[in-house]
């Protein structure tokens, strides 16, 4: 609920109030400690949850632990919750957590701990995998909201729009030559770059204005004017469409590189 540059000026001003936890995702350790299994360790039952590492192991036996299912993928891979992601920290990220985790450490290791190394190391990849692609970051952010697109969806998309793509698949099919694939490949790639620039300004602009709007409700009571930065997230929704659109394109490019 409270979050972002808002959340920063109730602190400075002391007003955050007692007990409310932030939007932002909480530190490694802090998340790990926050998700641990109250009764304690499974190994050895001794209380007070991991801390040694990144939060994965017991600090008394030093047993693996079973994955937190409620941490979100942004605080597992230590990024802001945010659609901007620097994708070289997120790759050390993820290459760390596996030196952690990866099962080809946990060989020698009791099967409850390969088990759970298994779960640790696929959960580590699916993070890893959605946040890289601005595609599915932005939907996996969407999805954080309680928004989600389904597959084969049109979302209401212009005519004009789906013309678009319908003459893209058509020429695509026609295409004999390298060049005319490459072409379209093109095509695809400068739309995708301006698609990817317009959701990140919404989703940017649609935070500036919750946190505005959390400011606003905490110091003069809530306020009706609410729809202003849904409208900015039903922007990102709305491009989001459009950038899959074209993914599939893309995908039935690589399709028909491929050697028959």
């Amino acid at each position: 609920m409270w979050g972002g540059r808002a959340g920063a000026l109730l602190r400075v001003w002391g007003l955050w109030p007692a007990g409310v936890l932030g939007r932002r995702p909480l530190s490694c350790n802090a998340a790990s400690l926050a998700g641990s299994n109250p009764s304690g360790c499974w190994n050895c039952g001794s209380p007070g949850g991991p801390v040694r590492g990144d939060g994965f192991f017991c600090p008394q036996c030093r047993a693996l632990q079973p994955p937190d299912l409620t941490r979100d993928y942004f605080s597992l891979m230590d990024c802001n919750r945010s659609f901007r992601v620097d994708t070289a920290k997120l790759q050390q990220r993820y290459q760390q957590l596996q030196r952690l985790v990866h099962p080809d450490f946990f060989s020698q290791r009791s099967q409850t701990e390969k088990d759970f190394s298994e779960k640790h190391s696929t959960l580590v990849n699916d993070a890893y995998k959605t946040l890289l692609a601005p595609l599915s970051r932005g939907l996996y952010l969407l999805k954080l909201r309680g928004v989600e697109i389904p597959e084969g969806t049109d979302y209401e998309m212009d005519r004009q729009f789906l013309m678009e793509i319908m003459e893209m698949n058509e020429k695509l099919a026609e295409a004999q030559s390298e060049a005319a694939m490459k072409e379209i490949e093109s095509v695809v790639r400068a739309k995708q770059k301006e698609l990817t620039d317009n959701v990140s300004r919404a989703f940017e602009r649609g935070q500036s204005m919750e946190d505005a709007r959390v400011l606003v409700d905490f110091l003069s009571g809530p306020s009706t004017s609410s729809s202003k930065y849904k409208d900015d997230f039903e922007k990102a929704k709305e491009i989001l469409t459009k950038m899959r659109y074209f993914s599939n394109v893309e995908e039935k490019i690589k399709l028909k590189k491929i050697p028959v």
